[in-house]
């Protein structure tokens, strides 16, 4: 892992260096080998998730965090450049913000360079792309939480560039209907429990999704079907079926507030008989952009804030009790696509922003 590339350079070095989710363990032997090579980091590591730090003894403590992991390749590796544009598995979800990472963290370890304004810490984690109990983040919070002590972080999560602050919460909530099995050519005999499901699918598509604003940023809701299941065999009347719902809510609600809320929607005489089970839930988390921090990263950046649309571990950290931001150079939009990738103009121009925003240039 050559720190000295360029970090358009030192993406497609990590885009080539596969780590699919569960296979991060070459490339965070490769960047712990790399930050130890730097004078004035501390580096740690737990498992395949590895944490330089500064002590410089600055009032604050600024925290940059990535997932060093990706999807499964989609015959899209080795990288591919094509002009402004850099091909490539994890092209911008996320080796573009890890790269931006690694080269802040080589200004701030190197001997001879200036000091960040702020302490920083150096989060390089696995395991994002996959169920949340194998996050290694989360493995490292509840392992060694002083190692992620912070007064603010970012997390380089794709945004384009802009500042995005906070996230969605996210909950997915099973809503089963039961019946009576007959033999359809006697249907009359039984009751369809699939045909007891049509209330749930007319209340999922008349439902109006709330817009919020939040610290000043708009948030949009959205409670959607993302699965259903039910039937016995080609003969049979099925006796039970269930809907999987997804509910994204804004940061002004609760996880609590938001499966009460489900509930609610479906609360009415239409849904009597229908059983709901909360399955899993992640909070949201509020934008943070009122810290001085944010303030004066934003105001480096052309484009004004916007709200994060999706779950993010800003929502992890902020449990922390670390106020958290996205910046990253990636699109979101090609995130996890077969023909993802980055722009080397806004990799360039992250690593350029984050370097003036902590005095490093």
């Amino acid at each position: 892992m050559d720190l000295s590339l360029g970090a358009a350079e030192l993406t497609a070095a990590l885009i080539d260096f596969p780590s699919v989710s569960g296979e991060e363990k070459p490339l965070a032997d490769a960047i712990e080998q790399a930050l130890r090579a730097l004078p004035r980091l501390t580096v740690d590591r737990y498992g395949n998730n590895v944490i330089a730090r500064t002590f410089f003894g600055k009032a604050k403590r600024i925290v940059l965090a990535g997932h060093i992991d990706t999807v499964p390749i989609a015959d899209n590796v080795p990288s591919t450049l094509k002009g402004d544009l850099l091909y490539g598995c994890g092209a911008s979800d996320m080796k573009s913000g890890v790269a931006v990472q690694l080269k802040v963290a080589a200004a701030a370890g190197a001997a001879d360079g200036p000091e960040p304004v702020h302490d920083l810490t150096f989060v390089f984690y696995d395991c994002e792309e996959v169920e949340s109990a194998r996050n290694g983040l989360g493995h490292v919070a509840a392992a060694h939480p002083d190692w992620l002590t912070g007064d603010f972080a970012l997390l380089l999560e794709p945004t384009e560039g802009v500042l995005e602050g906070g996230c969605q919460g996210t909950l997915r909530a099973r809503i089963s209907t039961t019946g009576r099995r007959a033999h359809s050519a006697r249907s009359w005999l039984g009751q369809n429990a699939i045909h007891r499901a049509a209330p749930i699918l007319a209340g999922l598509a008349d439902y109006q999704a709330r817009e919020v604003e939040v610290d000043g940023l708009l948030f949009h809701e959205g409670l959607n079907a993302v699965g259903i299941s039910g039937g016995v065999a080609g003969n049979v009347i099925p006796d039970e079926c269930s809907v999987v719902v997804n509910f994204r809510f804004a940061p002004d609600r609760t996880e609590q507030q938001a499966a009460e809320h489900v509930r609610e929607v479906f609360s009415g005489a239409e849904f009597e008989g229908c059983a709901i089970e909360i399955v899993d839930s992640a909070p949201a988390a509020r934008p943070g952009l009122d810290l001085p921090e944010a303030a004066s990263f934003a105001a480096l950046i052309a484009a004004p804030p916007r709200a994060k649309y999706g779950w993010t571990d800003v929502a992890r950290l902020s449990g922390l009790g670390i106020p958290s931001v996205n910046y990253g150079p990636g699109d979101p939009n090609l995130a996890h696509t077969r023909d993802e990738y980055a722009s080397v103009t806004k990799i360039r121009e992250a690593e350029r922003l984050l370097l003036a925003w902590l005095e490093l240039a």
